[in-house]
């Protein structure tokens, strides 16, 4: 199973709610044996508490302090806890655990250690379980644009409903801290990052004046692969903000060039063997059912990655290879996590791996 942003499989057709009654309760809400006069009060002191927050469907209002947030997809989980706010629910992009999330730090790859408690598990992010989301209450609903779309309507007669764009970590952070009352929070941490990719691009620097070009390869399944191109995500992104120049795909091919990742047979790699180093992106979550150390997910996507790369002549015949430039990661940090923590795992992970003499 290849990582992208993509429904996984057929998306279920959206549940149908007949009569759906849900009473949404401002945090600043008064008791209802007040006389006329303070609910009155109390009412102008909501709507000065509410925000209009602009998101990928639309406008959604967002009052008081959401203290019930519902998350679907780690791609708006992550800048969540970013801003230290615990979900109250999760759906992940791949049901990697069944049953509940008892232990969130075995269960939610790299975020989980955030989550302090038990949280409910609505299945996965495309295919949510509406039902459970009605019995939780929810006073906030996060999702994406490409997962949620069809569920928007029914999402909204639920809760307060944002969906964002898969990648776009600025605006997402923006929005969710806006939404939860964080915004100069989310501010804060935008600096942090940027100043992270700042510092980290002066390290790279003597690297990438002596080997700029970077060939930046996807595989759940070796030979299958999947070149990353500009609209790739964290994966392309910052490498590119480090000073890197990603090749893409040949002119010839150049329809594929809007997808985030472009097939590319294993016979086509030659015609990109002005490549200096090649960052190989282990997607292999197939029978991936659980795991209980984060070293056990990461080596379950770079199953036989490395091996099956070295025995093959095609790849070895590339000058990368002949130069001992060819780098294993697990594509899950850029590809799942766009924002502030995966960018940091990645960046060390490049640190890592392309900084340190062998």
């Amino acid at each position: 199973m290849t990582w992208k942003p993509v429904r996984i499989g057929t998306m279920i057709r959206r549940l149908t709610i007949a009569s759906l009654t849900v009473c949404v309760i401002a945090a600043c809400q008064g008791t209802t044996n007040r006389p006329s006069v303070d609910s009155a009060l109390t009412s102008s002191s909501d709507s000065a508490d509410c925000r209009t927050i602009e998101h990928e469907l639309g406008e959604t209002e967002v009052c008081g302090q959401p203290q019930r947030i519902v998350v679907l997809g780690p791609y708006v989980l992550e800048p969540l806890v970013a801003l230290d706010v615990q979900p109250v629910a999760f759906a992940d992009h791949i049901a990697f655990h069944q049953g509940e999330y008892d232990n969130p730090s075995q269960h939610i790859p790299y975020l989980g250690h955030h989550i302090t408690q038990p949280i409910v598990n609505l299945g996965t992010a495309y295919s949510p379980s509406i039902e459970s989301i009605l019995k939780l209450q929810p006073d906030l609903i996060l999702g994406t644009s490409f997962n949620n779309a069809d569920q928007y309507e029914t999402l909204s007669d639920i809760a307060p409903t944002l969906l964002l764009n898969w990648d776009d970590s600025k605006r997402n952070l923006r929005a969710i801290g806006q939404a939860i009352d964080r915004s100069d929070q989310a501010e804060q941490l935008i600096r942090e990052t940027e100043q992270q990719i700042v510092e980290a691009r002066d390290a790279f620097i003597s690297l990438v004046e002596t080997q700029p070009k970077l060939l930046l390869l996807v595989s759940s399944r070796f030979p299958e692969l999947y070149i990353g191109n500009q609209t790739a995500g964290l994966c392309r992104t910052l490498t590119e903000s480090l000073g890197f120049e990603p090749m893409s795909l040949p002119e010839t091919n150049s329809s594929e060039s809007n997808t985030p990742l472009a097939p590319v047979s294993l016979e086509a790699l030659p015609d990109l063997n002005e490549a200096d180093s090649i960052i190989l992106l282990g997607s292999n979550f197939s029978e991936l059912q659980s795991f209980s150390t984060m070293n056990e997910f990461e080596e379950h996507q770079l199953s036989n990655l490395k091996q099956e790369w070295e025995e093959n002549a095609i790849a070895q015949s590339l000058d990368a290879s002949k130069a001992g430039r060819v780098y294993f990661i697990p594509a899950y940090m850029c590809l799942g996590l766009p924002g502030p923590i995966g960018t940091e795992l990645y960046l060390e992970e490049l640190k890592q791996q392309l900084l340190t003499p062998d």
